[in-house]
This record gives structure tokens, C-alpha cells and sequence, in this order.
């Protein structure tokens, strides 16, 4: 799945929409350069289990935990990670947990550590807005793709453009 999100609100909104298609577990890795708006779609998806403040990105801390709802969201930059081996110390294992949802930011930095993700989506800019690309890697990412298709949110506003033209969730 590709699509454009022409700005902020969109990009929110799609995030919204992906959070709620997640059903509050599974791995997504959020990829793009710095800038590319992976915490502000991680937003997104926090409000769509109910989170209302600020999000910021973990990047000092490693990871933001949140608990919504009856739902364990862990929000991670491992942009400042030195080595992969450092998640064992902070309990990459329990946070990882099947029953939670993890969003990792430059999963990259834990490659050979990490488990394999449920979804990746890769932002790019493009222009004042984002390009994003949904690729999913297991059953449960494929669920959420399906789910995604079938939102009828994304429709009724004409919110998001596949690169085709054509309205998309």
C-alpha cells in the first residue's frame, strides 16, 4: 500500500486509522530520514487508543511506555542506540511482548536483535506533505493491510491519495 498524506492533519488522521486497524498489538517499524514524520504518525496511532497529550519521540530514553485502555503501547527511538545488545538491558524482551503494541523508530539501529516486524512503513517527503509505503511481514500485518483497505473513515473524507490518484485508506 502506498499513499500520500498531503499534510500533518492527514498524516494524523492516517494514523488514527492504522492504530485502530492494529486492534493494539503487533510490531510496526516507522522508517523515513529524520524529519520524515514518524513520530507524528506514531501520534496518530496513540490517539487512536485514546491518548490525548503530547508525543514526543524517546530518543534519549529509548522508550516512551503508554498504557491506554487496556492496551500496552511501547513507543521506541533507538535512533541513539549504540549497540542492539543495549534493548536486552532495558527489557526489550517483556516490551516486546506479543500482547503489546510496539512502534520502533529506526528499527535499523536493532537489526539482528529485534523480532521481525509485523508492518513497516516507510515515510518519505514529498513536498509540504509525506509519501508513506505499508509493507506487511506476517499474518497479523496482512490483517491490518486488509483492514486498512476496508476503513470506510479514509473514504468518506477523501483523506488520503494513493499514488495513482485515486482515494485510498
Amino acid at each position: 500500500m502506498q499513499l500520500r498524506l498531503d499534510d500533518e492533519d492527514r498524516q494524523v488522521a492516517f494514523g488514527e486509522c492504522l492504530g485502530r486497524a492494529l486492534q493494539g498489538h503487533g510490531r510496526v517499524h516507522l522508517e523515513g530520514e529524520l524529519g520524515a514524520g514518524k513520530t507524528t504518525l506514531a501520534r496518530g496511532i496513540l490517539r487512536a487508543h485514546g491518548h490525548r497529550g503530547a508525543v514526543k519521540s524517546p530518543t534519549y530514553t529509548l522508550v516512551e511506555p503508554y498504557q491506554l485502555a487496556g492496551t500496552r503501547i511501547h513507543h521506541f527511538d533507538l535512533y541513539r542506540l549504540g549497540d542492539p545488545e543495549e534493548l536486552e538491558f532495558i527489557g526489550g524482551r517483556d516490551l516486546l511482548a506479543e500482547d503489546a503494541l510496539c512502534l520502533i523508530e529506526w528499527a535499523e539501529r536493532g537489526e539482528g536483535w529485534l523480532p521481525m516486524p509485523d508492518l513497516v512503513v516507510s515515510l518519505a517527503l514529498a513536498g509540504t506533505g509525506r509519501e508513506a509505503r505499508l509493507a506487511a511481514f506476517s499474518d497479523h500485518g496482512r490483517r491490518v493491510l486488509e483492514r486498512l483497505a476496508a476503513d470506510p473513515a479514509p473514504l468518506r473524507d477523501r483523506s488520503f491519495v494513493d499514488m495513482d490518484g485515486e482515494t485510498a485508506p
